[in-house]
């Protein structure tokens, strides 16, 4: 079989975290493909994600490793027994590949933080929302370009719909609240969307104020994708070019203790309630 010439972030994250093992141990990619009776090449695909491997292969790796983290190789393992994709496969060479990759991790994470300063999160945007948001682009985008987008978009959000309910935990600003993106009407709408989505026992909706006294401000986006495992956590950062992906603990640490402190400055969710509802009142 062929190596995958396109390897998913899931794929490469089973792969990177096999290497990181491997470097752990001390041990090389020759001595890895001498206890598999393989060869370096075969090694060095699997943990660039291009190929797949076995559930007994990578037991016997993680013992030649001396991993004794059962939990972690417990999720690798499902993660390499993972048979096709899921419902992003639909839009592969209709969207960029790192936007199937986040619709991927959302579906296996385990919780879900987001840090908002001037965006309404993507999973509690409202359709006409999100159209609004997809048309205000240089070069604007012709319907066969727009309509995917939307529709992937809106489907995404089943994920907080999903049964036993994924924790949702969203902290936004006032100053995303306040954007009237579409219009008046539209962000009326989207306002009461949130607070509809607030009620579920998963979804956690706080607001940052604009009175916070002690926020410095964190100019861009952030989700937190909450894995099986902590090793497995990974933060996902939206750019111009499209998102970014960060799952080494070093970097790791810093965004889950900027989400604490950012949280720190939100108010309760039930005054952010009462902020959501005066914000749609004042329009």
């Amino acid at each position: 079989m062929p190596p995958r010439s396109n390897p998913t972030a899931r794929q490469g994250r089973l792969g990177a975290e096999l290497r990181k093992m491997r470097e752990a141990a001390g041990a090389t990619a020759r001595e890895a493909a001498a206890l598999l009776g393989s060869g370096q090449t075969q090694i060095s695909h699997i943990e660039a994600g291009r190929f797949g491997v076995s559930e007994d292969r990578l037991r016997r790796l993680a013992a030649f490793y001396a991993c004794d983290d059962r939990q972690l190789v417990d999720s690798l393992v499902a993660m390499a027994n993972e048979r096709g994709g899921g419902w992003w496969e639909e839009y592969r060479g209709i969207l960029a590949p790192k936007a199937l990759d986040l619709a991927e991790m959302e579906h296996h994470a385990t919780g879900l933080r987001t840090m908002e300063i001037a965006h309404i999160p993507g999973l509690l945007q409202t359709e006409a929302h999100v159209r609004a948001a997809f048309s205000y682009v240089d070069p604007e985008l012709p319907p066969s370009e727009l309509d995917p987008r939307v529709e992937y978009r809106m489907r995404r959000q089943a994920v907080i719909d999903r049964a036993p309910p994924l924790p949702y935990d969203v902290v936004v600003h006032e100053a995303a609240l306040r954007i009237k993106v579409g219009g008046t009407v539209v962000a009326r709408a989207q306002l009461a969307h949130i607070l509809n989505a607030s009620d579920r026992e998963n979804v956690t909706v706080r607001v940052i104020p604009f009175s916070a006294e002690d926020f410095a401000g964190a100019g861009h986006s952030m989700l937190f994708v909450r894995g099986c495992v902590p090793q497995l956590d990974t933060v996902q950062l939206d750019a111009a070019h499209g998102s970014t992906f960060l799952d080494a603990e070093p970097q790791l640490k810093p965004y889950r203790a900027r989400l604490d402190r950012v949280g720190r400055s939100a108010l309760d969710p039930g005054k952010s309630r009462e902020l959501i509802h005066r914000i749609a009142t004042d329009m």
